[in-house]
């Protein structure tokens, strides 16, 4: 029963995230490479100023980000729900 209530609180959150979007100021260099780059922890802290509770450790950035741009990061919600969230990187 528990299962199913995490799973059902994990859909809901996801339909959330899925309409939420996240903004990243970047300082950048030459040809516009970031000076680093994004990380988890960025997103999960850029999540929280939203007032989402994100671990850091269920975003899941399948390159790393080093440049500007618009990139949809996957976020394992719980093991049967998955969402994306899409992350704006802008020059600071």
């Amino acid at each position: 029963l528990r299962e199913g209530k995490e799973k059902v609180r994990a859909q809901k959150l996801a339909t959330e995230l899925e309409k939420a979007s996240i903004t990243l100021k970047m300082k950048v260099g030459e040809d516009e490479k970031l000076f680093g780059s994004v990380t988890s922890q960025m997103i999960a802290d850029a999540l929280a100023e939203k007032g989402f509770t994100i671990d850091k450790r269920i975003i899941e950035t399948d390159e790393q980000i080093k440049a500007l741009g618009i990139y949809s990061v996957g976020v394992r919600l719980h093991p049967e729900v998955d969402t994306k969230l899409k992350v704006w990187v802008v020059r600071e």
